[in-house]
Order: C-alpha cells, then sequence, then structure tokens
C-alpha cells in the first residue's frame, strides 16, 4: 500500500477514535442520578458502566493507531507482526490497523 495513503487511512482513524472519546466525555451533564428512583439509578450506573468499557474499546484503537502509525514510520506497515507476510491492501482499506493477515487473527481468536 502507498504510504501517503496508509497514512491517510490512520489519521482518519485517529479522528474517528478522538472525536469519539470527545463526544463521551462531553454527555455527563454533572447531574447526579435521582437516588430517590431506583430506576433512574440503576439506568445511570449502567449507562456509566457501558460508557467505561466503550472509552476503555476506544483507547485500545487508538493505540492500535500509535502502533500502525510506528509500522508505517519504520517501513513495515502492511506486513503481518506474526510472519511478516503482507497483509492485503483490501484488508487494510477496512481496518487500516490491522497487524495480521485474515488467517492469522482467526488462529489467534
Amino acid at each position: 500500500m502507498d504510504r501517503d495513503h496508509a497514512r491517510e487511512l490512520l489519521t482518519a482513524e485517529r479522528e474517528r477514535i478522538e472525536r469519539a472519546l470527545g463526544l463521551l466525555g462531553r454527555e455527563d451533564d454533572g447531574e447526579p442520578a435521582d437516588a430517590s428512583d431506583p430506576g433512574n439509578l440503576a439506568s445511570a450506573l449502567s449507562q456509566a458502566e457501558f460508557d467505561q468499557g466503550f472509552e476503555e474499546d476506544l483507547r485500545d484503537q487508538l493505540a492500535a493507531v500509535e502502533r500502525a502509525e510506528a509500522r508505517l514510520a519504520a517501513g513495515t506497515y502492511g506486513l503481518s507482526i506474526e510472519s511478516g507476510q503482507p497483509i492485503p491492501d483490501e484488508r487494510l482499506e477496512v481496518i487500516p490497523t490491522a497487524e495480521r493477515t485474515v488467517e492469522e487473527e482467526r488462529a489467534s481468536e
């Protein structure tokens, strides 16, 4: 894959993740949950747990972008971190942070 195109894909992915993180941080209105209504409290706690998990997932995705950017800088972007085999451009178009071939990814799951 062309380095400039790979850089564009990774930049777009980074921007998507950072935008989602920014939106996640703004959703909290600062109002405490109404403790007199257990339904509202349970809903607020459930949403908080979901948000925390979502934030962790976004931070993991951001770390994957950083690893991919490091591989791009090192000249190894597009090569499996496991075998060194080329990752097809079609896969990188869909998942710019892919670290393994489809077969290797399936085997690791």
